[in-house]
């Protein structure tokens, strides 16, 4: 297997083979890629013929060192290997059915990981397998998301706690952070909600969370909202138990195929009470321990909150048949089927029934036909009126780009600036990382000559799953918890040789900010040099009696070792216990697992804001009196490293916060975007 981050070499590898030897699909490139941009950019102004024959000799050009040798070198992948998957991908180009997917391991682990996703789709793009049957579709072309019945108006100020400076680019907002940038006194929260989201035990850096979960200075009050006990609950104000998938009404569309569907999940005591004749208001009132639905729990806080209406808040939690009255749950789902989603009310009339009383019925309306998806971005687009900027060939209406002119023809294209797929990105090279403006490689903070610096270094791979469990959701699956219960530290036979250990034995897994304690487990299934833990395991509680599954947590004691200093030490196991399921009685393994996550500094990439999540690692042998499990943290040691990460960032020059164009959830007013004139750089 490759060595971690070294990926997208091996992809532009593949991508030269196909370059270099004209196997690509040079009309779809000419047709769809925004190549024009690229030469430009190139020709810094000077005088240059701006055809696609110079593009495809300067793509030549700029991939010729991604030879199979220079990926190999990277990957410890032997070149012929390599090879031969780049002849595969060079039959697909004849096709377009070249069909991709990239799992969150490559870009998610390393630092620039987010590359190995743009060159992965790069080889989508030089075979022409975009949108085509049998190639890859943008998600959100198999994925329907309804509109609701209100949509507030974008609100006007700009959070930086949750959208800081230092990222103007990142994908998303920058939640893992946010416990640094409190204690830095960037900022208060006077209630913070955190919903289904275990903030202290799944994010790297646990006990900086605890330190400002716990100050009353940084978060005025902590409400967890959520399904089952966790981690961070130890540490909120109030814990307010939400539905599970039975509990509740949702609404699920996922992209399962060349197709479009959405399925409508009812909570199952609430519709059993009603089909028997009972009136039941708040779906809490069918749930075992009232336990609240959140649609319900928000329209009900918004009324409280507003309760004439004075705030704005309000009219927006108001029935739209009903007006001026509280919206009903029934009534959200109602208005969404009869207005929002193509096709059902006419389905649901040819069977005499409501478009709420379909849903009810068969749970999932089919809003595409597989083939109704394809080639979207060929669709043609209404061009009279419109303006067309004869440069770019984009269309404009009301000063909006609604599509471009390709070949003469108006077409939809794709919502990215230039309509087209970006080979080359302005807004990388605008925003401050020219260099990365095309498909490249860069190199991970955990490359093999960073880790091989040290003779007891190795990479930590914390990220790898286990079929049997899902992220941190299966504590209450009691038979998953049977087959699944410990997370040691998978070694290659080559290392335990290094490191003079066997299978069971206690080692220390040393990082940045600290250690933990587990057992070795000896395989030749993981790659020399690469330990790896599994993150699902090392669920904890701090009573005996309540908190996280006793199936599968252990009781832990937290304490402090001295300033910013903190050891989490197991003190007991998991045992059988009594409780109304007789399985209880019958747990035979004792083993929690560790917690290893707390050991994780934050390594925010400077670019996406994703954290990078495999870590540069020490394997020490087991000390005098440490135990297994134990965790030891410095959180000194962990601020350290978060402004050397932070410190790696490139704000914005200019006079927006982020471009206007990039995508984010909760979009405030356009004015918010402008920084203020001191913040100007």
């Amino acid at each position: 297997s490759p060595w971690p981050g070294s990926e997208a070499a091996i992809l532009l590898a593949i991508a030269n083979h196909l370059i270099q030897n004209d196997l690509y699909d040079k009309e779809f490139v000419r047709r769809w890629v925004n190549w024009e941009a690229y030469l430009r950019s190139a020709a810094g102004g000077r005088p240059s013929a701006i055809t696609f024959d110079a593009f495809d000799a300067a793509l030549k050009e700029l991939y010729a060192r991604y030879t199979f040798e220079f990926a190999a070198q990277e990957s410890g992948v032997v070149p012929d290997q390599i090879e031969a998957a780049a002849k595969a991908v060079a039959r697909a180009a004849r096709t377009g059915r070249l069909a991709t997917h990239v799992w969150r391991s490559a870009a998610s682990g390393n630092l620039g990981g987010w590359q190995v996703a743009r060159c992965l789709w790069f080889l989508n793009v030089l075979t022409g397998s975009v949108g085509t049957p049998g190639g890859t579709a943008p998600n959100a072309w198999h994925k329907f998301v309804p509109r609701p019945f209100d949509v507030p108006p974008p609100h006007q100020q700009w959070n930086e706690l949750a959208w800081p400076l230092e990222y103007p680019l990142a994908h998303y907002e920058m939640s893992f952070l946010l416990p640094h940038f409190l204690l830095e006194g960037r900022g208060r929260l006077e209630v913070y909600f955190t919903r289904v989201y275990n903030p202290m035990w799944i994010n790297p850096d646990g006990f900086v969370w605890l330190q400002a979960l716990r100050d009353e200075e940084k978060i005025g009050l902590h409400v967890a909202l959520t399904p089952i006990w966790c981690e961070s609950a130890w540490w909120a104000d109030y814990v307010l138990p939400m539905g599970l998938g039975p509990e509740r009404h949702d609404l699920m569309s996922q992209e399962t195929h060349a197709g479009q569907w959405i399925a409508f999940r009812q909570p199952v005591l609430r519709v059993a009470m009603e089909k028997m004749g009972r009136k039941v208001r708040y779906t809490y009132e069918a749930n075992p321990g009232e336990v609240w639905e959140e649609n319900e729990f928000w329209i009900e806080l918004s009324w409280r909150i507003d309760p004439d209406g004075s705030l704005g808040i309000r009219r927006h939690f108001e029935s739209p048949y009903r007006p001026g009255e509280k919206i009903t749950v029934e009534e959200y789902y109602r208005w969404i089927f009869e207005n929002a989603v193509p096709g059902l009310p006419e389905a649901a009339a040819a069977e005499g029934l409501t478009p709420l009383d379909y849903m009810r019925k068969y749970g999932c309306f089919q809003v595409k036909a597989p083939g109704q998806v394809y080639l979207q971005h060929e669709q043609p687009v209404e061009a009279a009126g419109a303006q067309v900027d004869e440069a770019t060939g984009l269309i404009y209406r009301d000063g909006k780009a609604i599509g471009v002119m390709v070949d003469g023809e108006p077409k939809v294209g794709w919502n990215t600036p230039s309509r087209k797929l970006e080979f080359y990105s302005a807004t990388l090279a605008e925003w401050g990382w020219p260099e990365y403006a095309i498909p490249t490689y860069i190199r991970s903070h955990v490359h093999r000559e960073v880790i091989q610096e040290d003779e007891n270094g190795v990479l930590l791979l914390p990220t790898f799953r286990l079929p049997t469990l899902v992220h941190t959701r299966s504590p209450n699956a009691k038979w998953l918890y049977e087959i699944s219960h410990s997370n040691p530290v998978w070694m290659h036979p080559d290392d335990a040789r290094r490191f003079g250990l066997r299978t069971g034995d206690l080692v220390r897994v040393r990082t940045e900010i600290g250690y933990f304690v587990a057992r070795v487990w000896v395989t030749e299934g993981i790659r020399p040099g690469v330990v790896a833990c599994s993150h699902h395991i090392g669920r904890w509680r701090l009573d005996p009696e309540r908190g996280v599954s006793r199936w599968a947590s252990g009781v832990v004691s937290i304490e402090e070792l001295g300033e910013g200093q903190f050891r989490v030490r197991q003190v007991e196991g998991i045992r059988p216990f009594e409780s109304e399921d007789p399985d209880s009685r019958r747990i035979w393994w004792t083993d929690a697992g560790v917690n290893q996550n707390l050991t994780h500094a934050v390594h925010p990439d400077p670019i996406s804001g994703m954290h990078c999540w495999h870590q540069r690692a020490w394997i020490e042998p087991a000390q005098p009196g440490d135990r297994y499990g134990d965790v030891v943290v410095d959180t000194r040691k962990s601020l350290e490293v978060y402004r050397r990460w932070l410190a790696m960032a490139r704000p914005p020059q200019g006079e927006l916060r982020r471009p206007l164009w990039l995508k984010r959830p909760l979009r405030p007013v356009e004015a918010a975007y402008r920084l203020p004139s001191q913040e100007k750089r």
